[in-house]
């Protein structure tokens, strides 16, 4: 049996929001969720200066239409705006972008899915464009800027295999002119693998729906800030791999040992900065890192935010201080003082359960299920057992053949937070386990959510799932900005006046460059 938790190995912030659906299931509680915050878009102070390397959402699930397969996403750089040129997002070139995969409970990675990337801008010196043309393939010459990736498959000694030598990268959808047929793009850059295995990299819809405003005193202070998906209309930089289960498995065998933990990481070279120039150099650091959603961002406090960023799953526990977040998570006392809804009293055993060991009754906890913790698989030592905050999943799981956005909550067992689909409601299931639905029920007061149920996209049926990219601006439709007319007369709207000053503009410098043409004519003194 593993060694009983204490408050130094428990861990960390995650636990307190995925929690929830488990839970809720086994305590035979279903129910409408509640509101609860945003994954981890900007979460933490160093990171949200670096977003091309910002981990925002991790989604493990079997492959609906391969379930001899298991779909691993992870997505970074948050908050693209589709007019976001002229250099648009690409991916880093100095950085490594992991998938990390545990399938034995060490809280360690047995396998890392490691990116990098290369660039080829053929701009130069003759234009801003990034395409100059419609483009209607990868290999079309009016694409200016490309980028390129190597995959590796690095095992838990360190020793590595390539996989992909030089994949093509869906470039940032620059507009429904320059690229017609983006749909056409993606599907050229998807890539098989050897083995039974596909990977796409590129720019995709966000996929994350919830409303924001959970920051400005949780809705409003009255929950009337709801309804309102932020991430509407932005794109996000998407990793996405489709592996056959028995690659992740502990020993190849996904029957007897199916449950496995996913988190994803990004890692940059520390930096020597002179006047002038910055040189990458020494060991590679962790910069970011993403498990479970919902948990850097809200319940991590501020001064702890970028070290958890740096943290591997095996120090969670040795963090005292986000230990204490899960056992005592913010979230409900909040609630409390600005909803006057009691908050679960002492320390939160079954928070600490579900997340940081994953669902099983092995533990002698008190959800008396068996469902996606390391050590249910039979082949795995439960005394080298570490709690850690992860994403798990437990590959075993059918399909549902009628999947519901509450996921384990609604009795959908193959939803969050056993893994996590694109469809998952993970801001909905998230606070009523914060609550304790465990233990008092669904908190009917904040079952209406935050009622953003769907991504404004809808998700494809087949790899790499996520919707294609927004090409339009996230704030179209606001229309002309009537600029307050003087008293005694009616003033021209915001266009009118752009329109004179750009014709003011173009005269200054035609007059300007004829004047200077007339004094490089004539003789000097």
């Amino acid at each position: 049996m593993s060694t009983p938790l204490t408050r130094r190995r428990t861990t960390r912030v995650a636990a307190a929001l995925a929690a929830v659906g488990v839970a809720a299931t086994a305590a035979g509680l279903v129910g409408a969720p509640g509101p609860a915050g945003a994954s981890s878009h900007r979460e933490a102070p160093l990171i949200a200066g670096d977003p091309a390397v910002d981990n925002t959402d991790v989604y493990a699930f079997v492959s609906p239409d391969h379930q001899d397969t298991v779909t691993l996403i992870a997505n970074f750089a948050p908050f693209q705006e589709p007019n976001g040129g002229p250099n648009f997002y690409p991916f880093a070139t100095d950085a490594r972008y992991d998938i990390n995969v545990d399938n034995d409970g060490d809280a360690k990675a047995d396998l890392t899915y490691r990116f990098t990337f290369q660039t080829e801008d053929r701009r130069g010196k003759s234009t801003f464009l990034y395409n100059n043309g419609a483009v209607t393939s990868l290999d079309d010459e009016n694409l200016l800027f490309r980028q390129f990736y190597a995959l590796e498959v690095v095992d838990q000694r360190g020793n590595a295999k390539k996989l992909v030598q030089r994949g093509k990268v869906a470039p940032s959808n620059t507009g429904p002119k320059s690229m017609p047929d983006y749909g056409a793009l993606r599907d050229q850059a998807i890539t098989a693998v050897p083995g039974g295995a596909k990977a796409f990299v590129g720019q995709a819809d966000d996929p994350f729906f919830l409303d924001l405003r959970v920051f400005d005193l949780l809705y409003g202070a009255d929950l009337s800030e709801v309804g309102q998906d932020t991430l509407r209309g932005f794109n996000a930089n998407t990793i996405a791999l489709q592996v056959p289960k028995n690659w992740l498995a502990l020993k190849g065998d996904a029957k007897r040992n199916p449950v496995i933990g996913v988190w994803s990481d990004t890692e940059r070279r520390s930096m020597e900065i002179s006047p002038g120039r910055a040189r990458a150099h020494g060991e590679w650091v962790q910069v970011s890192r993403l498990g479970n959603p919902l948990v850097n961002e809200v319940v991590v406090p501020a001064a702890l935010k970028d070290t958890f960023n740096s943290l591997t799953p095996d120090q969670d526990a040795k963090v005292e201080e986000l230990v204490d977040r899960v056992t005592e998570p913010e979230v409900p006392r909040l609630i409390e003082q600005i909803y006057k809804i009691p908050a679960p009293r002492g320390k939160r055993d079954d928070l600490v359960e579900i997340f940081l060991t994953g669902i099983t009754t092995k533990l002698g906890g008190p959800i008396k299920a068996d469902l996606n913790s390391q050590v249910n698989n039979a082949d795995v030592n439960p005394r080298k057992f570490v709690p850690s905050e992860q994403l798990r999943l437990n590959m075993g799981v059918p399909v549902s053949g009628d999947q519901n956005r509450l996921g384990v909550l609604a009795k959908d067992n193959q939803g969050f937070p056993n893994g996590r689909r694109l469809t998952d409601d993970v801001v909905d299931i998230g606070l009523q386990a914060l609550e304790g639905a465990t233990v008092n029920g669904v908190v009917e007061g904040l079952a209406a959510g935050d009622k953003v149920d769907a991504n404004e996209n809808a998700f494809g049926k087949q790899f790499p799932y996520v919707a294609l990219p927004n090409n339009t601006a996230v704030n179209a439709g606001g229309g002309e900005v009537a600029i307050k007319p003087t008293a005694g007369g009616s003033m021209p709207t915001a266009p009118l006046w752009g329109g004179l000053l750009a014709v003011l503009l173009i005269g200054a410098g035609f007059w300007i460059f004829r004047n200077r043409a007339r004094q490089a004519a004539s003789p000097t003194e």
